[in-house]
């Protein structure tokens, strides 16, 4: 009985030393606090929203369309400055520099594209 005891104990504490030396070679990681950034797009003169204008963040594989009301969104930016390049057929593009983002914010700006008319 007494070597039944030995032997189990040896395999807890075996197991316990495996578990904590696996916990220790990959820590937890957390989820990076990240911004985001919406809004919409209208033409200079009219006003009227623009469906299909392309955003690319500059620095980044990130690029999005505005939808059928002009709105856009962007999710899942680190904190830091930006710029993004705005472009459709028949308009001019445009550069919103030095877009600064802090950690869990949700900037809104809204853009007006000049037509090359």
């Amino acid at each position: 009985m007494k070597k039944s005891i030995s032997i189990l104990t040896v395999i807890i504490a075996l197991t316990l030393v495996s578990v904590s030396a696996y916990a220790g070679l990959h820590p937890t990681k957390l989820p990076a606090a990240t911004a985001s950034i919406s809004g919409k797009v209208v033409d200079l003169q009219s006003g009227e929203t623009l469906a299909g204008v392309a955003i690319l963040v500059e620095g980044t594989d990130t690029k999005v369309y505005t939808d059928f009301d002009g709105n856009f969104n962007i999710e899942g930016l680190e904190p830091g400055k930006y710029n993004l390049v705005l472009s459709m057929i028949s308009y001019k593009s445009s550069l919103v520099e030095n877009l600064e983002l802090q950690a869990n914010e949700q900037e809104e700006i809204d853009i007006k594209l000049d037509n090359n008319r």
